[in-house]
């Protein structure tokens, strides 16, 4: 394992910027070959300097929602209920996508997908008699904004 120099430096900094940079343009940047350049990209690689690559979707790239109902419950746990439980136990929930703890009137706050009323009112049932809680509150949503 070699250290970095200012080349080096430069390279990593151009690719995080955009990691899609291509080794002649690189090349171009730095003063090198395309050969050397993609050599010097190889062995930081190599080296751990580089971790990997990763494309991050942007505020419009299109996400996959399950079809049926987009739900949001409110949780309020009876006073006997441990969160730790709680917490573990909702996490077996597969159609409960998010829980998190807030502050207020309400304990948690459930993020759900379900196919139907049905299913809602059966995860709503099981919330009640299986799971602690004392009251619910279930808002659905429209559309995504």
């Amino acid at each position: 394992m070699r250290g970095m120099d200012a080349l080096d430096d430069e390279i990593l900094s151009t690719l995080t910027a955009d990691a899609r940079t291509s080794f002649s343009a690189l090349g171009r940047l730095v003063g090198l070959s395309t050969n050397a350049t993609a050599a010097r990209v190889r062995r930081l690689e190599r080296d751990g300097h580089i971790a990997g690559y990763t494309v991050v979707p942007g505020p419009t790239a299109a996400r996959e929602r399950p079809r049926g109902l987009e739900v949001f419950i409110d949780v309020r746990l009876d006073a006997a209920v441990d969160s730790a439980t709680f917490t573990e136990r909702i996490a077996a929930e597969a159609a409960v996508a998010d829980a998190v703890h807030v502050t207020g009137g309400y304990d948690y706050l459930l993020h759900a997908y379900l196919v139907d009323t049905a299913a809602l009112d059966a995860l709503l049932r099981r919330l009640k008699r299986s799971y602690g809680a004392s009251h619910t509150q279930t808002r659905l949503a429209l559309r995504p904004a």
